[in-house]
């Protein structure tokens, strides 16, 4: 019987999809995972750095997600580590991601893998495209956010 628990620790994200993209609203969708792949994820072999997910035919999938062999595996090893690989949505999240993806800049974004119930989850969210000046202006926001944490910090320091 497998173990029922609810650890949803990230085993990979995409750190780069909040830098690049404003997510606006996310899923959690399942992973349909071959042979030994479910193991390596478990291992966090798994980079979804530069992956992308799409819809065809009311399906949706996930593109160039590299899930690494498993070491130990055996004949039942996938031999393609960036395969295409089916996602499990409910058909109205599906044609709910269809219509918002279709507007000018939106783009469906893999977020993060983890383990949830003992099934490999990914989440996905729903991204506009940020353009350069936006990323500036999030980097100048964080950098002065950093500086008044130090500052607060300091001053904490001196009142001890």
């Amino acid at each position: 019987m497998a173990k029922q628990t609810n650890d949803s620790k990230p085993l990979a994200q995409n750190k780069k999809a909040s830098h690049d993209y404003y997510i606006e609203d996310t899923y959690e969708a399942g992973i349909v995972l071959t042979g030994t792949e479910i193991k390596s994820v478990r291992n966090s072999r798994a980079n979804i750095s530069d992956a992308f997910a799409t819809i065809r035919n009311g399906e949706m999938f996930v593109h160039n997600m590299h899930i690494s062999a498993f070491e130990q595996g055996n004949r039942h090893n996938p031999t393609d580590p960036t395969r295409t690989r089916k996602l499990l949505l409910h058909k109205v999240q599906i044609h709910k991601l269809l219509g918002l993806s279709k507007q000018e800049g939106y783009t469906i974004v893999p977020l993060k893998i983890y383990i949830r119930n003992g099934y490999a989850k990914l989440l996905i969210g729903l991204g506009k495209g940020k353009k350069n000046y936006d990323k500036r202006d999030t980097a100048a926001k964080r950098d002065a956010q950093r500086d008044i944490q130090r500052a607060l910090r300091e001053k904490q320091k001196v009142a001890r």
